[in-house]
């Protein structure tokens, strides 16, 4: 991974106007990867304020101490998952923080890189780790999991069409011979649709990707532990963002932040997600599926 990667973080100026930065506030950055948020952030509360950068990747972790290094001193690291977070804070003395961001899913810094196994361009092993301490890998799943098991993941997590054809052509595939590589899992995908490449507005295989990457890292289950603990950490008048790449993550923003404003904890400040316009779309094709979503603490 490269020291000097550039890192073009997604829907940043409304994040950045979201969040209400102020001089002297301490921040969460709960997903901070290749530290773009972070970094306008910390422009807006030094001097005197703290960033809190936690993310589960130990590799994204060194990559953003060295991007942040200007304001040393300034922020904190934190190798976690951001399930934690209320944990998280405890254990470095801090009771409620003045705003959080959670910018969701796998990082371009991930993708890119062909050793992690997330990419579908780029042939690696089949890992798919964000925390690469954790014991299961996506090889362990593609090639453990019941041919029903992989169907569901495949359909619920990717909301894959064709989750039976593909999750067959898995079973058939490992029964020759063990898959290992993101190449060899692609080719199994592709001989399993019904139709050729051209007819797909994204790769054939990026949902089933999605999908196995998904149920890696339990990735559903950390943002909707982590969601639930905000009205603990966050004080009076402080605000969370969450930026969702994929449907059931903004499905699980969206109805937990509509229960917190039932129970008169929260005010939403985005009745429609935002996603990015025109200008950002053409310099940072990521930002396509980019949905933000912006709550108040009353």
């Amino acid at each position: 991974m490269e020291k000097n990667y550039s890192h073009n973080p997604v829907l940043l100026k409304e994040t950045i106007d979201f969040l209400g930065l102020a001089p002297g506030q301490i921040i969460v950055d709960a997903t901070i990867g290749g530290a773009g948020h972070s970094f306008e952030i910390l422009k807006k509360i030094t001097p005197g304020g703290m960033l809190v950068g936690i993310d589960s990747d130990e590799e994204t972790l060194r990559l953003a101490s060295e991007r942040l290094r200007p304001f040393e001193g300034s922020f904190k690291l934190i190798n976690k998952n951001f399930r934690y977070l209320r944990e998280i804070l405890k254990s470095i003395g801090v009771e409620k923080s003045h705003g959080i961001i959670f910018d969701l899913g796998i990082s371009s810094i991930q993708m890119e890189s062909w050793q992690r196994g997330f990419s579908i361009k780029n042939d690696g092993p089949l890992d798919m780790r964000m925390d690469r301490s954790q014991s299961i890998t996506a090889k362990d799943l593609v090639n453990g999991l019941s041919e029903r098991e992989l169907s569901e993941i495949l359909r619920d997590l990717g909301e894959e069409r064709f989750h039976k054809r593909i999750a067959r052509g898995i079973i058939e595939a490992r029964r020759k011979k063990e898959i290992s590589t993101t190449s060899e899992l692609t080719e199994v995908i592709l001989g399993s649709l019904p139709y050729i490449n051209n007819k797909y507005k994204i790769h054939p295989a990026t949902r089933s990707f999605q999908a196995i990457r998904i149920k890696v890292n339990d990735e559903l289950g950390s943002v909707s532990e982590a969601l639930a603990q905000l009205p603990e950490i966050i004080e009076k008048s402080g605000r969370a963002c969450v930026i969702s790449f994929h449907s059931l993550e903004d499905r699980i923003a969206k109805n937990t932040f509509k229960e917190f404003k039932a129970s008169g904890v929260f005010n939403i400040l985005t009745k429609k997600p935002v996603i990015a316009g025109e200008d950002e779309l053409a310099v940072n094709p990521r930002s396509r599926s980019a949905k933000l979503r912006a709550v108040e603490r009353l």
